[in-house]
């Protein structure tokens, strides 16, 4: 009689259902290759175990809310010959997460700074961390939801504890009462507990501008920030130039004279 009909709700009562993926197959492998029953028993814990691991960090992706899935791979380093590449191969190592301290890139738009953020984030969630993205119009706009609806904070709390918080476009839009006393109180919250990478358009000297109306809070802000920071920044041509067109430029239509 074929036993896996009857392994099946065995496996499943188990919560081992996956082994069912791969059983046949490594059935078959154990006869051709007259493998002892340790070896065929750790052939599928081995599968079980990848794919439980697979399928952990699929929920991490879905829940980092990333805009798109960009790797470090599919990153164009050759636009960019200034980059310190070993830098970057490094920061992939996620170090910096062990270390919590933060990673700010700087650059202009369009030189991949948003690519290179999510990309260290998906390396990140490979190597077992939460990761979190969002823009700060996105972070800021979820704490002033918070606190109209009285969630604020279970939110806040989420928001300090995941390992890895990425604010994109930071900057980009300035800083204003109360929005900069919430975004101080989750960097001084994070500090020296948890990894951030920032992105911004603005120099690193620019930074403070970012808050409008409190410079003194800026300061507090990015002075936790700046402290034990791996800085990056990216020089070069944007990406989103636009291509050159093959279709001709029709000419403007002459005006004709009226009578």
């Amino acid at each position: 009689m074929h036993p896996i009909p009857e392994l099946s709700p065995l496996l499943k009562q188990l919560r081992l259902s996956g082994i069912l993926d791969s059983l046949e197959a490594r059935n078959r492998e154990a006869i051709d290759r007259k493998l002892a029953y340790t070896e065929f028993l750790s052939l599928l814990i081995h599968d079980e175990v990848a794919r439980r691991d697979q399928k952990k960090l699929g929920t991490r992706l879905r829940r980092a809310n990333f805009r798109s899935q960009k790797t470090l791979e599919g990153f164009d380093f050759d636009r960019l010959p200034t980059l310190n590449r070993a830098m970057i191969h490094d920061l992939a190592t996620c170090r910096f997460v062990e270390e919590k301290v933060a990673v700010l890139i700087a650059g202009p738009t369009g030189t991949g700074k948003s690519h290179l953020a999510q990309a260290l984030g998906h390396a990140a969630a490979r190597q077992g961390y939460d990761v979190l993205f969002a823009t700060q119009s996105q972070l800021l706009s979820s704490l002033r939801s918070a606190h109209a609806t009285g969630t604020y904070a279970r939110r806040f709390s989420q928001l300090v504890k995941v390992p890895m918080l990425i604010i994109d476009d930071f900057g980009l839009k300035p800083l204003r009462s109360p929005e900069d006393e919430d975004f101080h109180d989750l960097i001084a919250e994070r500090y020296e507990r948890a990894a951030t990478v920032l992105t911004s358009n603005l120099d690193f000297t620019e930074w403070g501008e970012a808050f409008a109306s409190n410079k003194m809070i800026g300061a507090a802000t990015l002075d936790r920030l700046r402290h034990g920071a791996y800085r990056v920044v990216l020089d070069g041509d944007s990406y989103r130039s636009l291509r050159p067109t093959t279709e001709k430029v029709k000419a403007p239509a002459s005006k004709t004279a009226q009578p």
